[in-house]
């Protein structure tokens, strides 16, 4: 086998084969599979904190981005030793804990991964999250919309973060404190929800019946739940520009940040400039909220 048919490498001690080195995962970008896994190597000290100790879903792409995908639950078989695993509803899971399991998902051309909101093991939440994915009629409307969101937030003394999904939302992720449960998280979300959009009835809706939506927009603080997964900051994305999950900074939605700009070849230097904004903020406290809803 010549090694334009594959190689092999040592990551952390562990060998992984890398099959079909030269396939095109991102056409349009003109990213092929050895030069994802080098991206997936600069990406792993943002990606896998907020992969380590969930239950994760995959988006695979054997004919690359804009091709057949499949989601992937079950850990795939035959699994390599360095690769960890945990059941959950009688299904197992692999656990992004490393990067040389990083890179093996990588190889299987796993585009996308969606970690659960809770940790292995519990119920806990590892934190709260908005989903905020627009219909196509009010796409040029998000980052606004984002931005009343974040300001609602702040106004109730809860900081924020405000990611791309690297598809065509947005989500805004809150750092909690431990101890609270998802319960909790909703009937918070709820209320956030339902305060926007009695302030802006033509811009948001929490209606979940997408025919009795109209054009608003939807706060969705009901995907928030446990054994629900979303794409994990910093995650790339099957789509052809070759997008990545990140977190943006409020002055940047402010001025209309397009989703379009962060891709696998911005993120790094993006990543030298800014850091992990998710991880700069502190956790948050939702005391104040919860006991306003008691």
């Amino acid at each position: 086998m010549s090694e334009a048919d594959g190689y092999t490498i040592e990551v952390e001690g562990n060998e992984i084969r890398v099959t079909n080195p030269d396939k095109l995962l991102w056409p349009e970008a003109g990213i092929r599979k050895a030069t994802y896994l080098q991206k997936l190597v600069a990406l792993s000290p943002y990606l896998l904190p907020y992969c380590r100790r969930r239950y994760m879903t995959t988006i695979r792409y054997p004919d690359g981005a804009g091709g057949k995908a499949f989601y992937q639950k079950r850990a795939p078989e035959p699994l390599p030793e360095f690769v960890h695993t945990a059941v959950r509803e009688q299904v197992r899971y692999v656990v992004v804990d490393s990067l040389p399991t990083l890179l093996w998902l990588g190889n299987l051309a796993v585009l996308e991964f969606h970690p659960s909101f809770e940790y292995t093991g519990g119920e806990e939440p590892a934190e709260w999250v908005l989903d905020i994915d627009p219909s196509e009629a009010l796409r040029g409307r998000l980052m606004e919309a984002v931005s009343l969101i974040g300001e609602a937030l702040e106004g109730m003394g809860i900081g924020s973060v405000p990611k791309t999904s690297g598809a065509t939302g947005v989500q805004i992720v809150i750092p909690i404190e431990a101890g609270y449960s998802f319960a909790e998280l909703r009937k918070a979300g709820a209320f956030v929800g339902k305060y926007v959009s009695e302030k802006y009835p033509n811009l948001f809706t929490v209606e979940r019946l997408i025919k009795n939506r109209g054009d608003r927009i939807y706060v969705d603080y009901v995907q928030h739940a446990p054994g629900k997964s979303l794409s994990a900051p910093y995650t790339p994305r099957g789509r052809p520009e070759a997008t990545v999950s990140t977190p943006l900074t409020w002055d940047e939605v402010r001025q209309g940040a397009d989703p379009r700009d962060y891709t696998l070849l911005t993120i790094e230097r993006r990543l030298a400039a800014k850091g992990d904004l998710i991880a700069d903020m502190p956790k948050q406290s939702l005391a104040d909220i919860l006991q306003f809803l008691q």
